[in-house]
């Protein structure tokens, strides 16, 4: 199992005691991170890695956003790995399972803080 990596730090300060914020956040970022996993997954399938390396290029900043800088580091690797032609798929392909894994098991987190927040508005 992938290592925890958040930190919602940076989030809760700019939050600034604003649960709605802290939601609205969160409820992006469950929409939207599921997408770009899965079009990277789908890119990096078909060996597109143009394509894969600007869908790791989007997430990038989201995960530095929830302080998932461990996974924001990796994602930078893969993103420069496809930039520059995929030469090591399966170096690529390694490094996106973990972050995969990762930032999926963080999804299931930041539901549960979603919902606990919500709950106080």
């Amino acid at each position: 199992m992938a290592e925890q990596d958040l930190d919602l730090t940076f989030l809760y300060e700019i939050a600034d005691g604003s649960n709605e914020f802290l939601v609205d956040s969160i409820d992006m970022f469950l929409q939207q991170t599921p997408e770009l996993l899965t079009s990277i997954t789908d890119a990096i399938a078909a060996g597109d890695w143009a394509a894969a390396g600007g869908f790791a290029h989007k997430l990038k900043p989201n995960l530095g956003f929830f302080g998932m800088l461990q996974s924001q580091s990796t994602i930078q690797e893969v993103e420069l790995a496809c930039k520059t032609g995929g030469q090591d798929p399966e170096t690529i392909k390694t490094k996106f399972a973990w972050v995969k894994e990762t930032v999926s098991n963080n999804l299931v987190e930041l539901a549960r803080i979603k919902a606990e927040k919500a709950a106080l508005l």
